[in-house]
């Protein structure tokens, strides 16, 4: 008698996964970070009058805006619609995401008291999630789901700081002048983030991906010290459903290595390295994510095609590349532009 099909063996043959896994593929897969947003004007229509955290908690809306990009880009997966701090607000953290601005936070952590603020995460505190994901995987079909979160870090870097910050002095002042209170800190969070994956993966989540968008403020030896332990522990969590775990940041050229050891099957890449080079930083045994400029797509057709080549020579020979770009799609980018390039990439690398 043969297992029941989930949505996970749905899509178990897709390009996606099967470059995840490092498998030979029909075509070079691709997908791009914040496909549905902004950029889209059939996006922004539907989240009209709709605030940024109340949209990540209506399941259809959720499913419509994660479905968007799917069917005008012809995408291999599309990735779960949502934002880094749901979780937090979940828990009762009193944040919002302002416009222009980003994650505020009302009562930033900065003493030991203040820990309290982080209790634990349960699955009915995010069942819109669960909810979602059951109507988005139905949709899908053979389409794969990436699920995500935000790392311990870059959360823990907003939780500190009270939002935004360029220079993460209050964070890195915790991190050097009371490393058990940061520790204890990034360990919480380690474990508010692994159920938040969780969730997503049981919903029916065909991959992960951890965003450590700010670690690229980091020194290695910090790195290593003071953030690696509590990424671990996220993707060590995960492990035993055995679904692809991808780890991204942004400027983490001299934190590839590190960032592959914390437990990433696939290692992303921004543009600012190229992936014969990240390859060998990285070391063998993990597939690679990336990384064409995204601002490349403002230029003309010739120079995109020019440059994606560029991407796909430098990824010649890997044992697994899955296309996409080296940080997330900016609002002003033509929706066309991302088109014609992932029907660039398709046509250039189908086997």
């Amino acid at each position: 008698m043969s297992a029941p099909e989930t949505p996970q063996s749905a899509a178990y043959d897709s390009a996606f996964l099967k470059a995840c896994r490092r498998e030979p593929v029909p075509h070079t897969p691709v997908w791009f970070m914040r496909q549905a947003g902004r950029s889209l004007p059939e996006y922004r229509k539907v989240r009209e009058g709709i605030p940024m955290l109340e949209s990540c908690m209506r399941p259809e809306l959720v499913t419509e805006i994660t479905l968007q990009p799917v069917r005008r880009h012809n995408v291999d997966a599309a990735i779960y619609y949502s934002d880094i701090v749901v979780p937090l607000k979940a828990i009762g953290i009193d944040l919002d995401i302002r416009p222009g601005v980003g994650p505020v936070v009302e009562n930033p952590i900065r003493t030991r008291a203040d820990l309290a603020q982080l209790r634990d995460l349960t699955p009915e505190d995010v069942s819109y999630v669960t909810e979602a994901i059951g109507l988005l995987t139905r949709e899908l079909g053979p389409t794969p789901l990436i699920g995500f979160a935000g790392a311990p870090f870059t959360l823990a870097s907003y939780l500190v700081e009270g939002g935004p910050s360029r220079t993460y002095e209050n964070a890195k002042a915790m991190m050097y002048g009371d490393p058990q209170l940061w520790a204890d800190l990034l360990d919480r969070l380690a474990e508010i983030t692994a159920v938040f994956l969780k969730v997503q993966i049981e919903a029916g989540a065909a991959a992960v991906q951890l965003f450590d968008s700010w670690a690229g403020a980091l020194a290695p030896v910090d790195y290593r010290r003071s953030v690696l332990p509590a990424s671990a522990k996220v993707f060590e969590a995960v492990e035993g459903y055995g679904v692809p775990r991808i780890h991204f940041g942004v400027g983490c050229g001299e934190l590839l290595k590190l960032m592959g050891e914390a437990g990433a099957d696939v290692v992303g890449v921004d543009w600012r390295v190229p992936l014969d080079e990240a390859a060998r930083r990285v070391g063998p045994g993990k597939a690679l994510q990336g990384n064409l400029d995204p601002t490349v797509l403002f230029a003309s057709t010739e120079a995109v095609e020019a440059k994606t080549r560029e991407v796909l020579d430098s990824a010649e020979g890997l044992e697994g590349h899955v296309f996409n770009l080296g940080h997330g799609v900016m609002p002003s980018t033509d929706p066309d532009a991302l088109t014609r390039l992932v029907e660039y990439v398709h046509t250039q690398t189908t086997r």
